[in-house]
């Protein structure tokens, strides 16, 4: 199992699928571990009575259905599926509203969707999820991306309320998959996951806070959400990004930094 995961770990994401089915196959006994580990690319479905798409994960799945967050109704139709209480609902409502504003105003469009239910410890948990296609045929197109994609999970586990505050524990997972095509570069891609919990997390920022509820629970979610999406895309910038760039310039240094090295002979 350690062998396996760390075999998906060095796998790029838009190849997730295809290993993590090989790996289910050879390793049938740990189905449910592999697949409560693993975050697979988001997939996304039209919810038919509204028109408006959702995205599919493990946290609004029950068997193979999934429930929609704008209907509160499972596709394909499942009778006994789960829902949130009428309260958590009325929260997670707001929040999804809340949710596409912010995926409209830092990604300039995507799918977003969120998902809350209870938890054993007389809490919540909730899941905020992501999707930005930025390929030629998505959402947008930038320069000369010929296929891109960012997915962003984001689990947030709230504790029971104690005079006033509670406690919030948020796990991010992010997906970066790009490939471009320019005549004079030829065809490049790059694609990685980056994962941050708290205990990951402390030499940065700590991501498990006890927070006042006074504004409410999507205002503090919210915040973490924030800041926590502004630390991976920097970690990405440098871990990725820079490597690559840094990486290519002494491969295959700019015209003007060659002729600099070569002796004057």
């Amino acid at each position: 199992m350690e062998a396996a995961m760390g075999l998906m770990r060095r796998i790029p994401p838009k190849h997730t699928d295809t290993a993590l089915s090989a790996l289910l196959s050879l390793l049938p006994h740990h189905s449910s571990d592999l697949l409560s580990q693993v975050d697979q690319p988001l997939q996304v479905l039209c919810d038919a009575d509204c028109g408006k798409e959702f995205i599919l994960c493990e946290y609004n799945r029950d068997a193979d259905s999934y429930r929609s967050p704008w209907s509160n109704k499972y596709y394909p139709p499942l009778e006994d599926g789960s829902l949130p209480s009428l309260e958590l609902r009325k929260l997670e409502i707001e929040a999804n509203d809340i949710f596409t504003v912010y995926c409209d105003q830092y990604y300039e469009g995507g799918t977003s969707s969120v998902y809350m239910w209870e938890d054993d410890n007389e809490g919540f948990a909730a899941c905020f999820l992501i999707k930005k296609d930025g390929s030629k045929t998505g959402q947008g197109r930038r320069g000369y991306l010929e296929e891109g994609g960012w997915d962003a999970i984001h689990v947030i586990e709230v504790g029971p309320e104690e005079e006033g505050t509670t406690n919030y524990r948020l796990t991010s997972t992010v997906m970066l998959t790009l490939t471009t095509n320019n005549e004079s570069s030829g065809t490049f891609s790059l694609s990685g996951s980056l994962r941050r919990q708290e205990k990951q997390l402390k030499n940065i920022i700590d991501m498990s806070m006890r927070l006042s509820i006074a504004e409410g629970h999507i205002c503090n979610m919210g915040r973490m959400i924030e800041e926590m999406e502004s630390k991976l895309r920097n970690s990405l910038d440098q871990v990725y990004f820079g490597k690559t760039r840094e990486m290519v310039c002494t491969l295959r240094p700019p015209s003007e930094v060659a002729q600099m090295r070569m002796p004057e002979s």
